[in-house]
């Protein structure tokens, strides 16, 4: 069959074109998303697709798997020279199954987690009750101090050896600031519990030099390669040596069956471009232009939470400019600006409403925004979140539907 998909289904090419006119005319500013390279893109459409691959290489259940055994190595190879660890697992099909992967590997039911609050930046998989993990484990949650909106190391080795957890978890989707990974180690140590970073949104930084890497500190590591890294949608482990085994064993059988092959091969491809300088280039901006937002922001006399940002996301309390997180996005939105609504560590608001916004500059940066356009973004982005009036809102779309286009 060779008909093109506008061929043989025109509604789902139409939407497919509609998606791609929306990203290209608005400022995508999503700290969970960025712009997979096209070469990656290749590779996830590729046939490599077709195949079923159930098992680990040498060791498949299905036949026909020579192929793809290489295809598997050569991510692995490209995995321990990208992020220096002993042990590297690119089968799980998501950030959140590897996530998962690791309590399968290393707790029970009913076991201590120790994790950072998700309404302090943490994330549903470190234990929010709503979430599997949350249901599973008990879960114990450490906050941020109130004075600098920053994790309180002094406090969390007090819970540690208080609650003798199983799992001491680094890291959260909505903290912005760097973590001090020895001193985690130390408590971890100290409590006798496995220390897990949760490197989703950090590990595309780390691997080029802007932010210290976990991995010679954690017992195990999670990353995402689609938050900062432009690789396809997925998950990957790195670990010690010594938990290979356990680690293997809970993504397969145990949490998975056959891999994606086509993502497998996908991060190969991420990790070879991670590993250059033009992406080292990308990931400094990523991080500058993160920061140059923040400081804006802080000049428009609005509070970012921590006081501003190490990583690619940023929390900027909204509620000076008279509303809620809710309807600074929905605000945004219309003029073609794309953030999520989120909380402060200590809000008073709701959470469906929340008090403030979270940013991410991975994709925007992809797409050709550098650190010298972060002020006329914080001017557009104050302007419409500071008017009801559609009309304005219209006028600044499209002023941001020429940057988009700069992309």
């Amino acid at each position: 069959m060779t008909n093109s998909l506008d061929d043989v289904d025109p509604e789902i090419s139409a939407l497919i074109d509609r998606e791609e006119r929306r990203r290209e005319e608005s400022l995508q500013l999503l700290a969970a998303e960025t712009i997979a390279s096209p070469a990656v893109r290749e590779a996830v459409g590729s046939s490599l697709s077709d195949k079923y691959a159930e098992g680990y290489p040498g060791r498949r259940f299905h036949g026909g798997a020579e192929v793809v055994d290489e295809v598997e190595r050569l991510a692995l190879a490209r995995a321990y020279d990208l992020f220096g660890a002993d042990y590297a697992n690119v089968q799980p099909l998501s950030w959140a199954l590897s996530n998962f992967a690791v309590y399968a590997a290393f707790a029970q039911p009913g076991d201590q987690v120790l994790s950072l609050s998700l309404r302090h930046g943490g994330h549903q998989s470190h234990g929010s009750r709503a979430n599997w993990s949350g249901r599973w484990f008990t879960v114990v949650n450490y906050e941020v101090r109130r004075d600098t909106e920053r994790v309180d190391y002094d406090r969390i080795r007090d819970l540690a050896l208080i609650h003798r957890p199983r799992i001491l978890v680094a890291g959260g989707t909505a903290y912005a600031r760097s973590w001090d990974f020895a001193a985690m180690r130390a408590i971890a140590d100290e409590a006798d519990c496995v220390l897990w970073v949760d490197g989703a949104h950090l590990m595309g930084l780390a691997v080029a030099g802007v932010l210290e890497s976990p991995v010679p500190y954690a017992d195990v590591v999670s990353v995402a390669t689609n938050k900062v890294m432009r690789g396809p949608r997925g998950g990957l482990l790195l670990a010690r040596a010594e938990h290979a085994e356990a680690l293997s064993r809970a993504v397969y059988p145990f949490l998975q069956g056959a891999p994606a092959m086509h993502s497998i091969a996908a991060k190969a491809v991420a990790f070879a471009e991670s590993s250059t300088d033009e992406y080292r280039r990308y990931a400094r901006d990523v991080a500058d232009t993160a920061a140059a937002l923040a400081s804006g922001f802080v000049d428009c006399g609005l509070h970012v939470v921590g006081g501003g940002t190490d990583t690619h996301i940023g929390v900027v309390d909204v509620s000076a400019l008279g509303v809620t997180g809710r309807e600074a996005t929905r605000r945004l939105t219309a003029a073609g600006i794309v953030v999520d609504k989120a909380v402060t560590p200590f809000d008073e608001q709701p959470v469906a409403e929340g008090s403030a916004i979270r940013f991410g500059t991975a994709a925007v940066t992809a797409g050709g925004i550098v650190p010298a356009d972060a002020p006329r973004i914080v001017d557009l982005m104050v302007e419409a979140m500071s008017t009801d009036d559609e009309g304005r809102h219209a006028e600044i779309a499209s002023v941001v539907a020429r940057l988009g286009a700069a992309e």
